[in-house]
């Protein structure tokens, strides 16, 4: 067992030799490098998909040149450095930091793009869901935080060239918002929670006014009254539900004669 113990102790500390050494060799090359230079190794390195080193080459600039366009774009490719290389928290805290040395930065619209971008978190599982209406497993926080970052970009650089991109995904990210309130609101009703049913319908219509699930919560909430017993409030759920989607299916002679069941639609 101590000689187990000895092999691997001494392959954990010749790792971490090879690893000092990796980043000594690093610091040791350039160390007589310009700025000019030490940037555009790192962005060559950025450009190659070798994340980690391209960290490593914009720390050494930042901490050799901490002043200057360079150190302040280098905070910026750091971020976005860490968001492709898969760590998001690492690339939101740099995202940070560079909006509270800069605030005034030229680049900032892109530093709010980035932010988007990364909360957004657009991957295949997400896509897949926006197609499949599947909402119940995706975080509601994560989407209006992205949201906020690409409303701030909107609103402060209409102009920036990222601003319709950001746009487009603010429409996403708001069927994704009301996506995950019907959910929920389905959920409630398999279970005979009518009153938690219509209070998640209820804000589907007041706040997602423009997205797919308006039809389906005014007449949810036209069922659910109706379950409650709750008449004058469910004849006036469904005059608006006649007047905004005249052609709802919701209306049909089958459905108010029950041969539609409710659980069809929300199950």
């Amino acid at each position: 067992m101590k000689k187990i113990l000895l092999l691997v102790s001494l392959s954990l500390a010749l790792a971490a030799c090879a690893n000092k050494g990796t980043i000594d060799k690093d610091a040791q090359i350039t160390q007589d490098w310009s700025v000019e230079q030490l940037y555009a190794e790192a962005q060559d390195e950025l450009n190659s998909n070798n994340y980690t080193r391209a960290i490593k080459l914009y720390e050494l600039l930042e901490s050799r040149f901490p002043n200057g366009r360079y150190a302040q774009q280098s905070q910026l490719d750091t971020a976005y450095a860490y968001y492709k290389d898969d760590e998001p928290e690492k690339a939101l805290a740099a995202i940070d930091r560079f909006q509270r040395h800069h605030p005034q930065h030229p680049n900032m619209d892109y530093a709010l793009y980035l932010k988007g971008l990364v909360l957004f978190n657009e991957d295949q599982s997400f896509l897949n869901k926006l197609a499949s209406q599947d909402w119940s497993d995706r975080d509601p926080k994560a989407n209006r935080d992205a949201y906020h970052a690409f409303a701030q970009l909107v609103e402060r650089y209409p102009n920036s060239k990222y601003a319709p991109d950001a746009t487009a995904r603010m429409t996403k990210l708001v069927d994704a918002l009301g996506g995950n309130e019907i959910a929920v609101a389905r959920y409630y009703m398999k279970r005979g929670a009518y009153v938690a049913a219509i209070n998640r319908a209820q804000k589907i219509v007041q706040q997602y006014q423009n997205t797919r699930y308006v039809e389906e919560s005014l007449a949810m909430m036209e069922l659910a009254y109706k379950k409650l017993e709750k008449p004058q409030l469910a004849q006036d759920t469904r005059r608006i539900l006649q007047q905004n989607f005249p052609e709802s299916p919701f209306l049909t002679h089958e459905w108010r004669n029950g041969d539609m069941p409710w659980w069809r639609y929300w199950k």
